[in-house]
């Protein structure tokens, strides 16, 4: 009975790694070797062109000596100070919207989501247009009204809230969704409570509707964190890192020493680093947040 019991196991679990095998090959060549390879590389100097040669933990001595790469870190920083608390109140404030009785709902909610599948090479080179000192339709507004030209995109002022405005306008559409599932979930016996209690339009969104939405916060606030993170499209197609370097995020510095200045090694050491910085910045607001809720 033993026998035929592993018999009829075996064939289940062949046809069961066989259907794995392909997905399993694919992460072990496009996953599993470049990370293998980026650690090997870490170690070395490599210039693509001429054989690796070992050096130890030089790239990390250079990368702790390398303020350009600090000053990368520090942009990706102010664009997430900006970037997050704006994507979180744009999209709570349209699933809100949405998640009334309006006419023609299913068609706003497809409007706000077109964004998000937009190239976001189509999107920079609107934004660039948008944004042009002389020609661009926000200052043709602003000077229409009386007022000055902004430089948008050739003021360290006002470049990476420039960048910040359009990321927010490109992925919202994806967070308006996931608001308003969670808007959707909440029980309507919960807002019959408070008005019988007597709790006014603003003190049932604070009392019932935000503590409720929290697991939802939780998800987009690391959502966005992650993809402040891997700002690389924006900045290098509009501005290429400037002014005056005010927008070289994290990424795009990653980008130009290895494939600008063939550094390969030192490229993956500063990814490493990065990788390091995202999971601690990430976990520590994880953290926070649940602390918060709980």
């Amino acid at each position: 009975m033993h026998k035929t019991k592993h018999s009829t196991r075996l064939p289940g679990e062949r046809s069961g790694l066989l259907m794995a095998a392909p997905y399993l090959i694919h992460l072990s060549i496009f996953f599993g070797y470049p990370l293998l390879f980026a650690f090997v590389l870490v170690f070395h100097r490599w210039d693509i062109v001429t054989p690796m040669e070992f050096i130890g933990l030089r790239n990390f001595a250079r990368l702790f000596q390398d303020d350009l790469f600090f000053r990368a870190l520090a942009n990706t920083g102010v664009f997430l100070v900006i970037h997050i608390p704006l994507q979180i109140i744009v999209a709570l404030f349209f699933a809100e919207l949405l998640n009334r009785k309006l006419r023609g709902r299913s068609f706003f909610r497809t409007v706000y989501f077109l964004p998000v599948v937009v190239s976001g090479v189509v999107v920079a080179i609107l934004f660039q247009r948008l944004f042009a000192f002389d020609t661009g339709y926000f200052n043709g507004l602003i000077t229409s009204m009386g007022g000055t030209r902004v430089p948008w995109l050739v003021s360290p002022k006002w470049a990476m809230p420039s960048i910040a405005l359009m990321a927010t306008w490109k992925n919202v559409g994806f967070y308006v969704i996931l608001f308003l599932v969670g808007l959707q979930n909440i029980p309507a016996s919960m807002y019959e409570v408070a008005t019988i209690e007597g709790a006014s339009t603003w003190q049932r969104w604070w009392r019932v509707t935000l503590p409720l939405l929290n697991p939802m916060l939780v998800t987009v606030v690391v959502l966005s964190t992650i993809g402040g993170f891997s700002l690389f499209v924006e900045p290098y197609l509009i501005t290429g890192g400037g002014p005056m370097n005010s927008t070289l995020s994290s990424v795009l510095y990653i980008y130009n020493q290895a494939f600008s200045f063939n550094h390969m090694g030192y490229a993956a050491a500063l990814g490493l680093f990065f990788a390091l910085v995202i999971l601690m910045v990430v976990l520590l607001q994880r953290r926070l947040v649940e602390e918060d809720i709980y």
